[in-house]
């Protein structure tokens, strides 16, 4: 069973697996049959790298809609080499695996989809090197993850974020996201929605599990790829959708406190699609709800990832 957690920290009743196919030791099996022994190295050493990929039912055209599968799929090649795995199957393969993989799955509502690039080898002892590679790719249905409507609070956390030179945040390292973990609880046993991390230098960085933008006299900021951010493929899009609005954009390092002076602020991502929040630290963000180019961009956004918008048709991948 499989469970998918709401951002008040309470879980929904689990989802059968039952029906759903994944990609395990390079065929496609039923999800119930992909399993691996407790004594794999990834398992017990964080040694992964994975994606979060996402996939939109539109009901009046019938079609399920991958998003970005081949930059997810070629941003896991560029993961790879940095905790030195091998990646046997080119992006372009992996789509298709991935479509069959749905198809097979009969996925008609959103969806869920997790490669997981991993260091195989069933053993024992800290290391990267003479250690065999797998992967696997599974899906599940999947909703919501934080609140993309009305607007969420973020606290700014006591955990400082990975440091590239500890564990890259460039890599969607597995054990590198305990890092979010800390501050996601934190956030969410201290009564808000979301986390927004500092780099060890005092600098905005992210959220727990997302990019992060503010908008200041109508100019979108974000910060830089320096800051020990994750290169998100959903903020890509929103800095080109950006600048096809004419909306000024500025990659740049973000003090704590410009967050309270802001005029909006919106975390994205893949699996947080694109939410604003309303609130930090206790602090009223404008004037407490969403703003209206985060409204623009929402809108935009999920006109975009359901097929709506042929303007960004070229995000998408159709499945049936």
């Amino acid at each position: 069973m499989l469970k998918q957690e709401s951002s008040t920290g309470t879980s929904p009743p689990p989802r059968s697996t039952e029906g759903l196919w994944a990609f395990f030791r390079g065929e496609l099996v039923p999800l119930s049959d992909a399993r691996i022994s407790v004594t794999t190295h990834a398992f017990n050493y964080g040694t992964a790298v994975f994606e979060g990929v996402r996939a939109y039912w539109n009901p009046e055209q019938e079609q399920l809609y991958g998003l970005d599968l081949l930059a997810h799929y070629r941003r896991l090649h560029r993961s790879a080499p940095i905790l030195r795995l091998e990646l046997r199957h080119s992006a372009e393969e992996l789509v298709d695996i991935t479509c069959e993989m749905l198809r097979r799955s009969q996925m008609r509502e959103d969806a869920y989809i997790r490669p997981i690039l991993y260091k195989s080898t069933e053993a024992v002892g800290v290391r990267l090197h003479n250690l065999d590679s797998d992967l696997v790719i599974f899906t599940l249905p999947f909703g919501k993850y934080i609140d993309t409507e009305s607007g969420i609070r973020a606290m700014v956390s006591s955990w400082r974020r990975n440091d590239d030179n500890s564990i890259p945040a460039r890599a969607k390292i597995t054990g590198g996201y305990v890092n979010g973990a800390f501050a996601k609880s934190e956030a969410q046993m201290n009564g808000y929605d979301e986390a927004i991390m500092l780099t060890h230098e005092g600098h905005v960085s992210e959220g727990s599990a997302e990019n992060l933008f503010i908008v200041r006299d109508g100019v979108l900021i974000t910060p830089a790829v320096s800051d020990n951010i994750l290169e998100g493929i959903t903020r890509r899009h929103i800095l080109e959708v950006a600048g096809d609005l004419g909306i000024g954009v500025l990659e740049r390092t973000i003090g704590r406190t410009e967050l309270y002076q802001a005029d909006e602020l919106f975390l994205c991502g893949t699996g947080a699609q694109l939410a604003p929040v309303v609130e930090v630290d206790n602090r009223p963000i404008g004037g407490g709800t969403p703003g209206p180019i985060s409204r623009r961009l929402h809108k935009i956004y999920f006109d975009a990832v359901r097929g709506r918008s042929e303007t960004y048709r070229g995000w998408l991948t159709p499945v049936y």
